[in-house]
């Protein structure tokens, strides 16, 4: 599959709140001296014209927590190394370390949270074309 060259739409300090509008798989994006994110994949999805693929490979610090947000489609989460703990609104919490999987349903506003080691990630999401792959939710 063929990638496009990267545009950041928005810089913001955590893996779910950059906005990447295409893939470039030998950029990596640092949003802080520590957090970056590589665009590893971007795609349309065969078959299904009005759908797109992304996959991300991102690092994110110890000792940090993400924006509220949530995504016009579906993620899907491997963990490569660290921990990192996902807080989606209204459910419990749920801790991840390597070699573990997940995934965030359609809209479901969440955060991360890592704790002192950080963590390394693989993301992949499936959404319709043209949104913004990820969608800042006020303070509540």
């Amino acid at each position: 599959m063929k990638t496009r060259p990267s545009t950041i739409v928005s810089c913001l300090a955590a893996l779910f709140c950059l906005s990447l509008a295409s893939g470039h798989p030998e950029h990596s994006t640092p949003v802080s001296s520590e957090l970056a994110m590589e665009s590893l994949l971007h795609s349309p999805l065969a078959g299904a014209d009005h759908l797109e693929v992304f996959m991300s490979k991102v690092s994110i610090p110890p000792h940090s927590q993400l924006p509220k947000h949530w995504h016009p489609g579906e993620e899907f989460v491997y963990i490569v190394s660290g921990a990192v703990t996902l807080v989606h609104d209204g459910k419990d919490e749920v801790a991840f370390a390597a070699g573990d999987a997940g995934m965030v349903p359609l809209k479901q506003i969440h955060t991360a949270r890592t704790g002192a080691e950080g963590v390394e990630l693989i993301v992949f999401r499936v959404h319709e074309k043209g949104q913004p792959q990820r969608v800042l939710v006020e303070n509540q």
